[in-house]
């Protein structure tokens, strides 16, 4: 999420679990046995609410995937189920954020250390918040940077993501500031009960969709990998000519044309649509657009 500060980047992430649906009873086990290995299981207690960690931007290497003596689980690991939510992302050392690479590829993060080596999970959905430059006022209209060129400022702080991180990314929304007329509106008429109840429904269908192709370890599309991805988001012709059109516009990896499919066939669950359609993949790569001008600014 990029937007200028007070926008709500914050509580929109906290809100995030509420949507979730609860732990089952395999990832229960999985959490529970996380924090307990890492002293934070206060008096035994278990709870099916997916985790939520949001370290501060100072945290360590060792803070944020695991170490010390005794190789203790990191954040990541303790988001493991849930969601790790990062503020100030660009203020994160550069070194600890490329550390994030390989956890959200395959979902553990392996500590070695002299005597020993340990494997954690650390499959977690990953929440980032940033302003647009570093006073965060570079989306304001009529506003002059103090510190030279608004574009160069930008850049020079929006650079400080690596392109590699930023493609394992999935979605890129601009969050817009809210003024105090936008507070007297009426409130929503959906909240996160309803909400709740669209993404139980999704995850139900892709949970059944895997069980039939006989893979149970497959709960849902972020699990899926190569060949099974390309049978359940199959294409239609109007839809490959969009993809095709937007691999060379948008210079897409082939790990971002498989997350640009993933995310696809999630909307198209969250509609109760069988197949993917062109909309919901034109969708899927408008998330991906704000993404390709950081890499271009930076």
């Amino acid at each position: 999420m990029v937007g200028p500060p007070g926008a709500g980047k914050s509580m929109l992430a906290a809100r995030l679990p509420s949507i979730l649906p609860p732990l089952a009873p395999a990832e229960l086990l999985e959490v529970s046995m996380i924090a307990s290995i890492a002293g934070q299981l206060d008096g035994g207690a278990l709870t099916n609410r997916r985790p939520f960690r949001a370290p501060h931007h100072s945290a360590s290497m060792p803070a944020l995937v695991g170490g010390g003596l005794r190789a203790k689980p990191g954040e990541i690991s303790l988001a493991h189920g849930g969601v790790l939510f990062l503020d100030e992302f660009p203020e994160f050392d550069p070194r600890v954020l490329d550390s994030l690479r390989q956890p959200l590829e395959t979902g553990e993060i392996a500590i070695a250390r002299a005597n020993h080596r340990v494997t954690y999970p650390a499959r977690f959905m990953l929440i980032a918040a940033m302003n647009p430059c570093r006073c965060g006022r570079a989306s304001e209209p009529g506003f002059n940077c103090h510190r030279g060129q608004m574009a160069r400022c930008t850049a020079e702080y929006q650079g400080r993501l690596s392109g590699p991180l930023l493609d394992r990314i999935d979605l890129h929304i601009e969050v817009p500031a809210v003024t105090a007329a936008d507070l007297i509106l009426p409130p929503p008429q959906e909240g996160s009960r309803e909400v709740a109840a669209r993404v139980a429904r999704a995850r139900q269908i892709q949970a059944a969709r895997y069980a039939a192709l006989g893979l149970a370890q497959v709960r849902t599309n972020a699990d899926a990998q190569g060949a099974v991805l390309d049978e359940v988001a199959r294409l239609d012709t109007a839809s490959l000519a969009l993809i095709h059109d937007a691999a060379d516009a948008m210079r897409l990896t082939a790990r971002g044309y498989h997350r640009v499919l993933r995310v696809a066939r999630t909307l198209a669950d969250l509609d109760g649509a069988e197949r993917v359609g062109r909309v919901h993949l034109a969708e899927a790569l408008s998330y991906r657009a704000l993404a390709d001008e950081v890499r271009r600014a930076a």
